[in-house]
């Protein structure tokens, strides 16, 4: 893995780089395209300036997150990752630090809308829990759909709120990360990305690296991860009965 960083020092780097296609680690608080905001800098300018070359976005990654994000080259390139995309080719794992006490495993099958104030469309989230910290909860979600904040609506539907999440989450948790553990981005990052090669074929598989902002969350509950391409992470917690500063609980 290239540990190519961002120009002007933006945190970041190179996941996989070839002539047909990119793929780089997110920062939490970029958005990807201007398109989506008004931000003086953008993920986009910056993957540009990075490779000396046009990039072409072909999927998102919401402005708290962290994580795999894939560019294509050329307009060709753009064209074909695209078809791999809708195809359902493309495997995205993400780890999101929740609220509440979801099951083991679970797939979540609910309609929500593809844009917002859309009609509903089917949806399907699959979620592991990895490890349990106190009222918290350490998960693997694997979007089957691709749709607006599919995973943060998914996790709000089981109960289980993402922290961090100010749209659909629960305010007393997000204020307890942000005071105690300075983590003030959503705790959701895409940490595996899995596609055919758009050109080839052949499979690629990246792992972006656990942001030290979230790790670090993570690590005030006990938690630890390994993360290691084509595996669910293992996650060890020291205690089970971990659970920082404890948050009013009146939000259930």
């Amino acid at each position: 893995m290239s540990q190519e960083t961002f120009p002007s020092g933006q945190q970041g780097f190179i996941l996989h780089r070839d002539e047909d296609l990119l793929i780089v680690a997110k920062p939490a608080g970029l958005v990807v395209h201007r398109g989506w905001a008004d931000d003086e800098v953008v993920l986009l300018d910056l993957a540009r300036e990075a490779v000396g070359a046009y990039v072409y976005p072909v999927h998102r990654l919401d402005r708290g997150a962290s994580g795999a994000l894939a560019f294509a080259l050329h307009s060709e390139g753009a064209r074909a990752l695209q078809e791999v995309w809708t195809s359902g080719q493309v495997e995205k794992r993400y780890l999101a630090l929740v609220r509440g006490n979801p099951p083991a495993a679970v797939t979540i099958d609910h309609p929500i809308p593809r844009a917002e104030d859309g009609p509903r469309v089917p949806s399907v989230t699959e979620v592991t829990t990895l490890a349990r910290a106190g009222r918290y909860a350490l998960v693997e979600a694997r979007p089957l759909t691709g749709r607006l904040h599919q995973i943060r609506r998914h996790l709000k539907h089981i109960s289980c709120p993402l922290i961090g999440d100010v749209r659909y989450g629960k305010g007393e948790h997000n204020r307890l990360f942000r005071e105690r553990h300075d983590l003030h981005r959503l705790a959701l990052h895409a940490w595996s990305l899995a596609l055919p090669h758009p050109r080839t074929g052949a499979p690629i598989r990246v792992v972006a690296p656990l942001p030290p902002d979230l790790a670090g969350a993570l690590a005030a509950l006990g938690i630890t991860l390994e993360l290691e391409a084509g595996a669910v992470p293992p996650a060890r917690v020291a205690s089970d009965e971990a659970d920082i500063q404890r948050a009013p609980d009146r939000e259930g």
